[in-house]
């Protein structure tokens, strides 16, 4: 109608320039069609109730109509324009620090803040901060002692989401990562990874003092100890376990019982307390007979395993 050839003359001009915006980044912008309205090869959406054509974000904010974008590679189709970025490998948004590139504009901010060390979510309990928000939320699931995943199988709780899927590799006996040297399967990515350098012999790690080498990291962190406590001069080899230690002078109690209300040093040690309210004893006893090296399982439990220690002795 002559309307609507009056209404896509005045906003044509400013849909090319918003279109053109749009697949400057793009580096495969051929690899994709719309399934609505072509008009001299350029993308329109056609509004069924208002009977014009609009663009993408204004077809989109009326929620009267979807549009499609067809990979023309697999044959896939997408709602939004950005997840088929992400099918498509796009990566416009490029790190000036090292490099890499990224789909989103915020995973990239994200990543920058691992260049400039900036961590602006700070544990109010025990002053521990996070680059990320979500590594906050994560982090007070210690302090409030909440483990929302269950494994349906065992009963055992777990604050995140990834120690339950670890976890439950154990019932289901996977080990889906093969060494290719000896055959030998392990439940986890990092177990393999550390028994392959006893094939390669490979011992990246070098202390600068005497030279040694060590194939992991963690015995080069034992052996060097560069975290020392300005108050009393005790050295540790990692930086939470100086961090724990502060609180011997400090005196701070970020962990709090919830069934009593008393706080406690450490993490660990409020776990031991709550097995008071809750009656776990986890730990049971394995005695030898006198007259025989046969082993027998003890009925008794104990919440702590240093009271099997004493009851053995």
């Amino acid at each position: 109608t002559l309307a609507l050839k009056v209404h896509f003359s005045a906003n044509s001009n400013l849909v090319l320039k918003k279109e053109k915006e749009v697949l400057s980044n793009i580096e495969e912008k051929d690899q994709y069609v719309n399934l609505h309205d072509f008009t001299a090869g350029n993308k329109y959406f056609r509004c069924s109730h208002a009977e014009k054509i609009s663009t993408q974000k204004k077809a989109q904010k009326t929620g009267k109509t979807r549009s499609h974008f067809i990979c023309l590679r697999s044959g896939k189709s997408y709602d939004q324009q950005g997840n088929l970025k992400v099918h498509i490998g796009e990566t416009p948004f490029r790190c000036q620090h090292c490099g890499k590139s990224f789909t989103y504009k915020g995973s990239l901010n994200r990543h920058i803040k691992i260049h400039t060390g900036e961590k602006p979510y700070t544990c109010q309990q025990c002053g521990k901060s996070f680059r990320h928000q979500g590594n906050l939320r994560n982090h007070m699931r210690i302090h409030t002692g909440e483990k929302p995943y269950t494994c349906k199988q065992c009963g055992k709780s777990f604050c995140h989401q990834g120690n339950l899927s670890h976890h439950m590799r154990i019932h289901i006996a996977e080990t889906p990562f093969s060494c290719q040297h000896c055959g030998k399967s392990f439940t986890y990515k990092g177990s393999r990874d550390r028994h392959i350098k006893i094939h390669t012999g490979e011992k990246p790690y070098t202390c600068q003092h005497c030279g040694k080498s060590f194939r992991h990291q963690g015995n080069l962190n034992h052996m060097r100890k560069p975290y020392t406590c300005q108050q009393c001069g005790k050295c540790f080899s990692q930086h939470w376990n100086l961090e724990d230690h502060m609180r011997v002078h400090t005196g701070e109690s970020p962990f709090t019982c919830q069934h009593c209300g008393k706080s406690f040093s450490h993490y660990g040690s409020l776990s031991h307390h709550l097995r008071i309210h809750t009656g776990e004893k986890p730990y049971t006893s394995s005695r030898i007979v006198k007259d025989g090296s046969v082993p027998t399982v003890c009925p008794t439990s104990y919440s702590e395993h240093v009271s099997i220690a004493c009851y053995i002795l």
